[in-house]
């Protein structure tokens, strides 16, 4: 069972200064383009992992800790963020 990307919204609020679950990103593995709001969430785990909608491969994890935040995209190709 997996959430949808909007899960993303309130985590990377705290790290960003715009929203991020419209932002369009690419995937490493099929190259599928879409908002970050499609991404498959999953939380059971210490963080948030987003999967790819398309082929379910890993996008980005995102783990906080009281003092720090760790985000890693090394499954996303680009980013492509709106700045209004």
């Amino acid at each position: 069972m997996h959430l949808d990307g909007n899960a993303l919204a309130g985590p990377l609020a705290e790290i960003f200064a715009v929203d991020l679950t419209s932002a369009v990103g690419r995937c490493a593995a099929c190259g599928l383009k879409g908002p970050v709001a499609e991404l498959m969430v999953y939380d059971a785990g210490p963080g948030l992992v987003a999967r790819c909608p398309g082929c379910e491969e890993v996008v980005m994890r995102l783990v906080r800790g009281p003092q720090e935040a760790w985000l890693d995209l090394r499954g996303t190709v680009s980013l492509r963020i709106p700045l209004q």
